[in-house]
């Protein structure tokens, strides 16, 4: 069965003005729609057609180059949409909370070091706020790895990802990176980020 592009969970324009409408509306059904396509196409007729794409992911390295970044970047957006939200909690509260603290200090220690993981990714890429086993550690990836893949240098199970890919960004912000991850924790959905922590 292909893999599917889901739509957004909320209007392109939801999450105005940190993130603009019309590069939603491009990141999504250009972007995504592509990753998606392609991945389709480059599993038909092979032995991983028909297989769940963390079960992919998770053995990428046996891939060839074109499903492993169309499989990332499936994965990757799927998880982005859904870890953003119009007027959600501003920072982590209860059990999520209580783990970045436990992990990281406080909450400001966490942004910090975040932000640096999003700043510091040469070129195109992600930072991840990742679990490991009742932790949580942060890390950067290029292109459309992500954690899940066996490659990875930081393995674990992704639950928050900003996309540093200069099309997620460049209409609103240009080269400001900087401004747009700032802005990135203002559409944080944190019971998302619980969700997939607890999952």
């Amino acid at each position: 069965m292909a893999f599917v592009l889901k739509q957004l969970p909320y209007a392109f324009n939801a999450l105005e003005p940190y993130i603009d409408a019309q590069t939603m509306e491009i990141h999504h059904d250009k972007h995504h729609a592509a990753y998606t396509n392609n991945l389709n196409a480059a599993l038909q007729g092979t032995a991983s057609e028909g297989q769940p794409i963390e079960e992919i992911l998770a053995n990428i390295s046996a891939q060839p180059v074109v499903i492993r970044n169309n499989g990332g970047g499936f994965y990757n957006h799927n998880l982005f949409w859904e870890i953003m939200a119009p007027g959600g909690a501003k920072q982590p509260e209860g059990d999520l909370k209580k783990v970045i603290d436990a992990s990281f200090g406080s909450y400001q220690n966490f942004k910090e070091a975040f932000t640096k993981a999003a700043l510091t990714r040469f070129g195109s890429g992600w930072a991840w706020l990742v679990k490991q086993g009742d932790s949580l550690v942060i890390s950067s990836t290029p292109n459309q790895d992500n954690p899940l893949m066996d490659l990875a240098e930081v393995k674990g199970v992704p639950v928050l990802g900003v996309d540093v890919w200069e099309h997620a960004y460049y209409l609103k912000y240009q080269n400001r990176r900087p401004d747009y991850v700032e802005a990135f924790y203002n559409v944080v959905n944190w019971d998302e980020v619980t969700r997939r922590f607890k999952g």
